[in-house]
């Protein structure tokens, strides 16, 4: 399980996140619903809490809230790392590594060859099996399935393409430095065929890395439908650091085309004309679950920021994962546009120890302080009409000369989260930010949904349209809940607070 108390070196341990029990975590890897189950891998240090010796770790869940750990699932070794990839089921065994009445999982992860081995330098892909559900893994024998002789080839994201009686396996990985994906197709998950490549386009300002790609309908019409092309970006996302953005388009089997591509020049077009999955400083390596029942995508993420992920004051473990997220494609101004949603409500799924609800609260050039509404861990809903004010917003995890500002600057229509005084700070440089998204009103108003956990906070804005995704590290103490408008009146309309502390 995940949740615990605020209490001695565990007071930042996540009540709603999975974090790792008492080691280092980054990239989620291999997601995938199998036999009832979510299946959580994800880059794994076992021997400490800073990266190095790349495993994939393992959790299961069967609601996305509460985690059982496992082994270590797939090692690294004396001759490889295993970096980020993905998981199928093969259900008609095509790769043939199945038996009689059972078909594998594959998982497909990038070799990082070690000083020693013949291909030292080199990122190649890579196969490993699973028939037991995937508990335990063995690696193929004929690996690597895939190599360029390229050093930074890398992050396989593999799922089954259908269309007009074809059916193939299809690869989506990155050549990182170049800002290519490169898309393979199979028949067999073990020989592939080179098919096209995507890029450089829109943010290059740091390597590309952990592609996805996947259809969605536009507006829940299932005869409309778009493919989305997700490319994480390490660094030079639009608030510093780690980010990931997408593209929407078309794929026909071999190749993708974008059709919301601002710019194909490295460096070229500012960053805020970019379409970005989270305008956070800690949402990266975002990733969908395989087969997940009823055509659901759902995505989910390392909550950390490589400019000081090494750093962040946990312990004994380092890194948690975002909320998982059900996206969809919504039309905005005439273009599709991705919305985020969590994929459950934790306000169903698990005992609330309160909740407070507020019709109308008028505010005129303060801050109103909600004492019966303060916690550590919370799920916050609330409409705003800004009226006259210049700024309104809301401050979580308040206390003595300490809270998170989350607010709307009205006349530059910015949504930001300023954690400069939101507590523990000062183990880097780069952390104490005001980070910025743009936002605007619909009917003259703005919504917000906000998970507040003893470690971060996830705002959800205009249903999902917007997403901002930091993490703090307040005080135990800190769990004041104030709103306040500034520069005049402000109106905030059907508040609600679940609090779970």
């Amino acid at each position: 399980m995940t949740a615990s108390t605020a209490s001695t070196a565990e007071k930042y341990r996540p009540a709603l996140h999975f974090s790792a029990q008492n080691t280092w975590i980054n990239d989620p890897n291999g997601l995938i619903y199998h036999d009832g189950v979510y299946h959580l891998y994800f880059q794994n240090n076992p021997h400490g809490n800073v990266w190095g010796n790349m495993s994939w770790g393992h959790a299961t869940s069967e609601d996305l809230l509460a985690w059982t750990h496992h082994p270590v699932a797939i090692a690294c070794d004396e001759n490889e790392d295993i970096f980020s990839g993905s998981i199928v089921f093969d259900r008609d065994n095509n790769s043939g590594l199945g038996t009689a009445g059972t078909a594998p999982l594959v998982a497909f992860y990038t070799s990082a060859y070690k000083p020693g081995h013949a291909r030292h330098g080199i990122q190649a892909q890579s196969i490993a099996y699973s028939l037991d559900g995937g508990y335990t893994w063995m690696k193929h024998g004929g690996n690597p399935v895939i190599d360029r002789g390229s050093p930074e080839f890398r992050d396989p994201k593999v799922f089954r393409y259908s269309s007009a009686g074809a059916s193939y396996w299809v690869m989506v990985a990155v050549e990182a430095q170049d800002h290519q994906v490169l898309l393979y197709k199979s028949e067999n998950l073990l020989d592939w065929e080179f098919l096209s490549t995507f890029g450089p386009a829109n943010a290059t300002g740091g390597v590309w890395e952990c592609p996805d790609l996947f259809e969605l309908p536009v507006d829940d019409d299932p005869t409309r439908t778009k493919w989305v092309l997700i490319v994480n970006l390490n660094p030079g996302g639009p608030n510093k650091g780690s980010a990931g953005q997408y593209f929407v388009g078309h794929f026909d089997g071999t190749t993708f085309a974008s059709e919301s591509t601002v710019s194909e020049v490295r460096g070229g077009g500012p960053l805020s004309e970019y379409q970005w999955l989270d305008w956070g400083r800690d949402y990266y390596a975002a990733v969908s679950f395989a087969d997940v029942p009823d055509g659901r995508r759902l995505m989910i993420s390392w909550m950390n920021n490589w400019e000081y992920a090494n750093q962040i004051p946990t312990f004994p473990w380092r890194s948690p994962m975002s909320l998982a997220r059900e996206v969809s494609l919504r039309t905005v101004h005439g273009r599709p546009r991705l919305v985020q949603a969590p994929a459950f409500d934790p306000g169903q799924e698990l005992e609330s120890t309160d909740r407070f609800t507020q019709e109308t609260l008028q505010v005129h050039d303060a801050a109103l302080r909600l004492d019966q509404a303060e916690g550590a861990v919370q799920r916050i809903e609330l409409s705003i009409d800004p009226g006259t004010a210049a700024e309104v917003g809301l401050v979580v995890r308040g206390g003595e000369n300490q809270g998170t500002r989350i607010g709307i600057n009205i006349a530059q229509s910015r949504l930001f989260v300023d954690r400069r005084n939101s507590g523990e700070s000062g183990f880097h440089e780069a952390f104490a930010s005001l980070d910025t998204a743009p936002l605007r009103p619909a009917n003259g108003r703005y919504e917000l949904t906000i998970f507040v956990d003893h470690c971060s906070v996830e705002v959800f804005a205009q249903g999902g349209l917007v997403t901002m995704t930091e993490l703090i590290f307040p005080s135990p103490l800190s769990t004041g809940l104030s709103v306040y408008a500034s520069g005049g009146s402000a109106s905030f309309h059907d508040l609600s607070v679940v609090r779970f502390d």
